[in-house]
């Protein structure tokens, strides 16, 4: 089963300057840049349509790498969270256990 790629915004709109370009073209554009033919001239039908509306990206953003290494430091603060909780309980079980 082949997962649906998601593109940004940025992508899209920079794949239908290129194969604007007279040297490149759709077709060209298309096969360098690992996409279908058509999900580039429905792009570019959807750009002409909706203008600066178009790819209002309702899917995930990129992230910086400040918001990348947040993420990272969450998760590790849960993980760290949880370990001393799983301590706190196992201390209070061996300290119930030597009395």
């Amino acid at each position: 089963m082949t997962t649906r790629k998601n593109y940004t915004a940025e992508f899209k709109r920079q794949a239908i300057e290129l194969a604007q370009r007279p040297d490149i073209g759709p077709s060209r554009a298309a096969r360098d840049l690992g996409i279908s033919l058509s999900a580039l001239s429905r792009w570019r039908k959807q750009a002409e349509q909706q203008g600066s509306h178009a790819f209002p990206g309702h899917g995930r953003t990129a992230m910086t790498p400040q918001e990348q290494e947040i993420k990272r430091l969450q998760k590790e603060l849960e993980i760290l969270r949880q370990e001393r909780e799983i301590l706190k309980k196992a201390a209070a079980f061996f300290a119930k256990e030597s009395h």
